[in-house]
């Protein structure tokens, strides 16, 4: 008798048809990681002699551990090597009853902005011998099972803006300032004069990379200023602006960013409370704080105070030491970095 075909139907066809997936069928499945390990670790010991305390050293591994895998592996093949529950096998059990869960679930929903301080102690007047931490097991059983619902604890009466902006972004972590001009931190900072009841809003640019300042000063600090500070960080800037970064301020809003994109410049906005990630402003408001706003007399006008503001901008970019540049200017290490790069 002769047998025409194959056990499955058509077989011979789906396997020229599907190579791939015939030769997965009839290869083993992988096996994962650990076991692989685990494996390795049972042949070496087996090619050693069988010597467990050597295998334990050699594999940095304790002999109860390997006793384990050897005892299941015998028993059970490479199944016993594989990864097993770690659950307790006696699990606590909840030590409260049904009437006591029923009566958590009716108090809170009649007094949903109850806490379990609060209702442990009607559970006392009730006859309920119940501990708080207890009451707050129970509540949070009710959460997971769905039996009671989170009150909404937000004020109704307060409107909460997007913090959604229609330019402004999160600096890519990818993106790391290392050309004068890459990054640009902008922040601002009120100053008050001695004798004088006037409160400055003062504006300063650094440039990340090599420490330039950029300096003015405006009666407020608004949008509009901030954009006009903008055209000013351009012009004193001597290598072009890539990208600014701000905090959330509403002065780096509306016009200061609508100003960003017309002029196609990158503009990263910090996540909130954060400063410590526009350090280099941060240090240099406090450096014109002390070394020009202290040491000034009230000027007559806010153009006087802007031309002596220029001044202290000039003389901190090219005659000033600064110490994180190796005691050079801002200027010389400007000059330094356009002579490296010719």
């Amino acid at each position: 008798m002769q047998t025409y075909g194959s056990i499955i139907p058509g077989g011979p066809t789906l396997a020229r048809l599907l190579p791939a997936q015939a030769r997965a069928a009839r290869e083993p499945p992988a096996l994962p990681h650990h076991v692989k390990k685990r494996l390795t670790v049972i042949r070496w010991y087996e090619g050693h002699g069988k010597n467990l305390s050597l295998t334990a050293r050699h594999f940095c591994h304790s002999r109860s551990t390997l006793y384990t895998w050897l005892r299941r592996y015998q028993q059970e093949g490479l199944r016993g090597l594989e990864d097993r529950s770690r659950r307790p096998h006696r699990v606590r059990q909840p030590l409260w009853t049904e009437l006591l869960v029923e009566t958590v679930r009716k108090l809170r929903q009649k007094y949903p902005r109850w806490g379990k301080d609060k209702l442990v102690v009607l559970l006392w007047k009730r006859g309920f011998e119940v501990s708080v931490s207890m009451v707050g097991r129970i509540l949070a059983y009710l959460k997971k099972k769905g039996l009671i619902r989170t009150p909404d604890l937000r004020d109704p009466c307060i409107v909460r803006r997007s913090d959604a902006r229609p330019y402004a972004t999160r600096k890519p972590k990818d993106y790391l300032p290392a050309a004068p001009g890459d990054l640009v931190q902008v922040d601002t900072a009120d100053v008050r004069l001695d004798g004088s009841a006037v409160v400055y809003k003062h504006f300063s640019g650094r440039d990340f990379v090599s420490r330039w300042d950029v300096l003015d000063v405006h009666w407020r600090a608004t949008a509009r200023s901030a954009a006009d500070f903008l055209t000013v960080l351009q012009e004193r800037m001597p290598f072009p602006v890539r990208a600014i970064q701000v905090d959330g301020g509403s002065e780096f809003k509306a016009e200061f960013e609508a100003a960003c994109q017309a002029k196609g410049l990158l503009l990263f906005v910090l996540p909130p409370r954060s400063p410590k990630l526009n350090g280099r402003v941060e240090r240099a408001q406090r450096t014109h704080k002390e070394e020009f706003y202290q040491m000034l007399d009230p000027p007559d006008s806010i153009a006087e105070l802007r031309e002596g503001l220029k001044a202290q901008e000039i003389c901190y970019n090219t005659v000033r030491p600064h110490q994180a540049l190796g005691q050079r200017t801002p200027k010389e290490f400007y000059d330094s970095w356009c002579s490296e790069r010719r």
